[in-house]
């Protein structure tokens, strides 16, 4: 077992922002003042990379619109709005999160981190759902119900779904359906594994008939610009992961090290990784000698011998996007000690890919007082990705070459807009 943990060197984040991404998000403001309810998918492995800050613009002016106002880091809960609901376009505003995919997260962090969510954003609905789980569609389609018959003067409600690429929004959309129509229905939405399937605003899809609820399927939005340094390159490699970004616009061996680094966080007492490796082997930080040996296993071999080890990357990779990912979730919420004799208080641990903490004496409590640790440690993780954000933005981090030269014309056009205005008013004045 592993006592040291080395962050593999990342390659610098593509840009991959299509027209229909673009397009997408100059209508959004005009589909949010006919909506009643925005479903936001993101991936419950990465539940804070998979936000599209770019989004949250406009979804916060829409809630401001209908008398709601976005809280940030309070425990206040917001105010209830003082307009009746009337739906359609009318001041009926929920926003509900759904955590997509969550078989695929340990389950042990799923109430812990709902608490964080609730502590640092009261006005948010946080929902973890899987596709493959019916009680969990059941539920998130009673959710959308209730909304519905809790304003009985409105006709329909209509539901907007919105997220980054490949989150499953089709996916779940075709089990919502599903769970709320009588009777057999069809798959009403394409769905892929690659990211970009879905290129334009869906027609309305009847979620319910009694009472009427509706709904859009969108397009996935990826940012821009994924942002410069170890964050956005970091940011980069975990949306190729999830294949929410092209897989081809990186190198293939840069995403299996920062993986091997990962499942070794998830687990660094027994990863999931070595259910594919010979009996015995042990935990590896070594992307290279890891390939060689799973290529061997798998017996992945090219002319003379040769160890194909691109192939056996691949390989890997797909294995995690399915089977591999489940194995990693089934990981208990205290580890054992290691077949060493080293103990897990003394390393790093983590929670899908956007959490990761030093194990201390409250995270090896159990029960409910392990809960309120991890809860504490989430906490501490939403903190920070808040204030790099804020960082990010404020430097100028964020935002590409490309969007500065726009920014810096954009701003020249409005000064000479402003003196030629200026003349015309003095000329007049004259």
């Amino acid at each position: 077992m592993m006592s040291v943990m080395s962050f593999p060197a990342l390659p610098s984040p593509p840009s991959w922002f299509p027209g229909h991404m673009n397009r997408f998000t100059k209508q959004l403001p005009a589909l949010l003042s006919r909506t009643d309810v925005v479903l936001e998918l993101r991936d419950s492995r990465l539940p804070l990379t998979s936000i599209n800050n770019n989004l949250e613009g406009a979804i916060n002016k829409w809630r401001s619109e209908r008398g709601h106002h976005s809280t940030h880091v309070t425990p206040n809960p917001p105010t209830t709005s003082r307009i009746s609901s009337l739906g359609y376009g009318g001041p009926i505003c929920e926003r509900i999160v759904v955590l997509n995919k969550r078989d695929f997260v340990p389950e042990w962090g799923v109430e812990p981190f709902k608490r964080a969510m609730k502590t640092k954003f009261p006005d948010q609905t946080v929902h973890f759902a899987s596709c493959n789980k019916p009680r969990d569609i059941r539920s998130l389609s009673e959710m959308l119900i209730n909304i519905a018959k809790r304003n009985p003067h409105a006709t329909e409600m209509n539901v907007l779904v919105i997220g980054m690429p490949n989150v499953g929004k089709s996916t779940l959309l075709n089990s919502l359906r599903n769970m709320g129509i009588p009777g057999r229905t069809p798959k009403a939405l394409q769905t892929s594994a690659q990211p970009g399937h879905t290129r334009a605003i869906s027609t309305r899809l009847k979620l319910s008939e009694d009472p009427l609820v509706y709904s859009y399927d969108s397009p996935g939005v990826m940012l821009p610009f994924l942002g410069r340094g170890d964050r956005g390159a970091e940011r980069g490699v975990k949306l190729a992961l999830i294949a929410g970004i092209k897989e081809s616009l990186y190198d293939i061996e840069a995403l299996v090290a920062y993986l091997l680094y990962r499942l070794n966080v998830l687990n660094p007492i027994s990863p999931a990784y070595l259910a594919l490796l010979p009996p015995g082997s042990r935990p590896s930080t070594d992307a290279e000698d890891f390939l060689e040996q799973l290529a061997i296993r798998l017996n992945m071999l090219l002319r003379g011998g040769e160890k194909d080890t691109v192939r056996a990357a691949k390989w890997f990779v797909e294995w995690w996007r399915n089977e591999g990912g489940l194995v990693s979730a089934s990981v208990p919420e205290k580890l054992p000690t290691g077949s060493d004799g080293f103990h897990a208080s003394s390393l790093r641990r983590g929670w899908g890919f956007d959490f990761e903490w030093m194990v201390d004496a409250s995270i090896n409590s159990t029960g409910g007082d392990f809960e309120s640790a991890v809860q504490m440690k989430m906490e501490e993780c939403i903190d920070e990705s808040i204030r790099a954000a804020s960082e990010d933005e404020r430097s100028g981090v964020g935002i590409s070459t490309t969007q500065e030269r726009k920014r810096s014309w954009q701003e020249k056009q409005s000064m000479r807009a402003a003196k030629s205005k200026a003349k015309f008013a003095a000329r007049k004045a004259a």
